[in-house]
């Protein structure tokens, strides 16, 4: 009978201890067995107590974001005025999914909804870019350069509750021109008072607010094409600032326009 325990139950060469230790396991786990009705019942009322607990957390989240996101959208809204967009109306629209069965969901606002790691909420940013149109998400209702411009209003409302220690924007000015194109480079310029802002651009009305300029150009000797960043002061910046504006390096309305401009963001910052 020992022979036949040991090899039933002894594993690899455990021999008579292996038994005995199998033994111990066994009876612990009887005893959970055993304990089960006890140990179910106390889980029961854990679970709906932290059920409880998690349905005010929620409730609590979701009336923060609801005051968050009027401060927010009248902030947005704001800069974007300044943005040469007079008339938009940014909006957030904060909801919530029904939950699949009562048991999956939390209550919020006496309603069983889906939760997840940031809460119960889905948040979204709607524009109405004119008076008499309807807001629609952003992603779908704003053109390029009007989702330039959004973008850019956003950090900069973020800025001061969220520090980002550097930015870094790739034509962030696409689509945008004009006096639009001033108001873009007056924004990075003082986001730049407070973090670090690269900014990839075509546009001299943005370049000329930087407090440093940098020209990348490509090289060839026939063979080889390297791609080299030169550093403008003084005469070369205003050549090059020249050049973007008017195509032509020793146009004199371009290089009047070009000092025009840099003195124009120099007072700006």
């Amino acid at each position: 009978m020992l022979n036949h325990l040991v090899r039933k139950y002894g594993g690899d060469g455990e021999g008579v201890d292996g038994v005995v230790a199998w033994a111990q396991r066994g009876a612990a786990r009887l005893t959970e067995l055993e304990g089960d009705d006890d140990r179910i019942a106390s889980l029961t009322t854990e679970h709906d107590v932290l059920r409880a607990e998690l349905s005010e957390l929620g409730q609590h989240l979701s009336d923060a974001r609801g005051e968050a996101a009027d401060r927010f959208a009248s902030a947005v809204t704001a800069e974007l005025a300044e943005l040469a967009m007079p008339h938009a109306r940014v909006t957030v629209a904060i909801s919530q999914t029904e939950a699949a069965d009562a048991a999956s969901g939390i209550d919020v606002g006496g309603r069983s909804v889906a939760y997840g790691p940031s809460g119960a909420d889905e948040v979204e940013l709607l524009l109405a870019p004119h008076p008499g149109s309807p807001p629609r998400p952003i992603a779908k209702g704003a053109s390029g350069g009007e989702l330039s411009r959004v973008m850019l209003a956003v950090e900069v409302v973020f800025a001061g509750s969220d520090p980002v220690p550097t930015y870094l924007f790739d034509e962030v000015d696409a689509g945008v021109g004009g006096k639009a194109a001033v108001e873009v480079g007056r924004r990075l310029a003082r986001l730049a008072r407070t973090a670090q802002v690269v900014v990839v651009t075509h546009l001299p009305q943005v370049a000329a607010f930087a407090d440093r300029q940098l020209l990348v150009e490509k090289t060839s000797d026939g063979s080889v094409t390297r791609s080299g960043v030169t550093v403008l002061d003084g005469e070369a910046r205003v050549r090059e600032l020249s050049r973007m504006l008017a195509g032509l390096e020793d146009s004199e309305l371009g290089r009047a326009h070009a000092e025009e401009l840099l003195a124009a963001a120099k007072a700006a910052r």
